[in-house]
């Protein structure tokens, strides 16, 4: 099948789905057909902390015509922070949307996790991942440790690198909701948080929901 990715939200996302749906066609043996357009990440966060789905919608719309006229078949966002506005844009997408949020959903309900925490930006922690998870109560971190996680992501999505003072900032905040709520695990609810996570030896178990998202778009991609 061919895969349409809509990437640039950030461009270390977009590095790290590339990345790994070609490891999974070079492990499975199978011919890869994919096809990339760039979205802009200011605009996205602009889009994103304002509420306003419909611009963001609009840009999706578009780049997916794109994808549609260059063979494409199926369209994902390689973004957890482009998922604000994913249930409008399925309704009015011309391409079938893999939408992140059901994968990670289908996910928690499999591993029966009752409490799970969250890392990304500001509006994924307070809305618990858009409000999309169904089977798992949703803890963010304490008011200070929000904001703290949310700067240093911005900051890190912005320069495509993560600093040792931002990676400190994702551990604790993780730390403490584990900790402090109870919590199981503690999703990645940014993409580019694998910046931060990727082989590193932590004290609480992550969910890496972009992980789950790249799984599901490479076994379409086999097809």
């Amino acid at each position: 099948m061919h895969i349409g990715l809509v990437g640039g939200i950030g461009p270390a996302a977009t590095d790290y789905y590339y990345r790994r749906i070609i490891e999974v066609a070079t492990q499975r043996d199978f011919s890869l057909d994919l096809t990339i357009v760039h979205a802009d990440t200011p605009t996205l966060l602009r889009n994103l902390l304002g509420g306003d789905k419909a611009a963001q919608v609009t840009i999706f719309s578009r780049l997916t015509e794109r994808l549609k006229a260059a063979g494409a078949e199926t369209v994902a966002i390689t973004s957890v922070a482009g998922h604000f506005c994913i249930d409008e844009f399925k309704a009015v997408s011309s391409l079938p949307v893999i939408d992140m949020i059901e994968e990670v959903n289908r996910t928690l309900r499999n591993m029966a996790i009752r409490k799970v925490g969250i890392l990304g930006t500001r509006t994924v922690m307070e809305t618990g991942f858009y409000r999309g998870i169904e089977s798992t109560e949703v803890m963010p971190p304490c008011k200070s440790d929000l904001e703290d996680v949310h700067r240093a992501y911005i900051e890190m999505t912005s320069t495509g690198v993560v600093t040792e003072e931002q990676r400190e900032v994702f551990f604790s905040a993780g730390r403490r909701i584990v900790a402090e709520t109870g919590a199981e695990a503690v999703m990645l609810g940014g993409t580019d948080l694998v910046l931060a996570f990727d082989g590193r030896d932590i004290s609480f178990e992550v969910i890496d929901c972009a992980s789950l998202h790249i799984d599901v778009i490479a076994k379409l991609a086999a097809k």
